[in-house]
């Protein structure tokens, strides 16, 4: 198959989400993430800033916190749904609502990096 240089500007991703529930207990979900294609550039920054602020070396000014992050990438899902089950469109406020949500916000970026990676070696 031939590489098609212009691509698609987003793409589906699926992000498995765990959270703490009652008992010690933790709930698998997953929805599907419409994540917006970076340029090279954006993404090294990205990965630049996570291990600066995972060094303690990065500054006020150039921290990316997960909520931030999550806004930047995301524009988009499916498999959302309220607690009658019914689907909850995209929308920004939506998405705010979601990243209050404790671990959330950092599910959704270790999903985005996991996108882009090569497979795995032996695979």
């Amino acid at each position: 198959m031939s590489f098609v240089l212009k691509q698609k500007a987003t793409y589906m991703w699926p992000v498995p989400l765990v959270i703490p529930t009652d008992g010690g207990r933790k709930e698998k979900h997953t929805f599907d993430a419409e994540f917006r294609r970076l340029p090279q550039t954006r993404i090294n920054e990205i990965i630049k800033l996570a291990r600066a602020m995972e060094r303690g070396r990065a500054g006020d000014d150039e921290e990316l916190d997960d909520k931030a992050a999550a806004k930047e990438i995301i524009c988009g899902w499916s498999g959302v749904t309220d607690d009658k089950g019914e689907e909850i469109p995209f929308s920004d406020s939506k998405l705010a609502d979601m990243l209050e949500i404790p671990t959330v916000g950092a599910q959704i970026i270790r999903a985005w990096f996991n996108s882009m990676e090569l497979a795995k070696k032996g695979n």
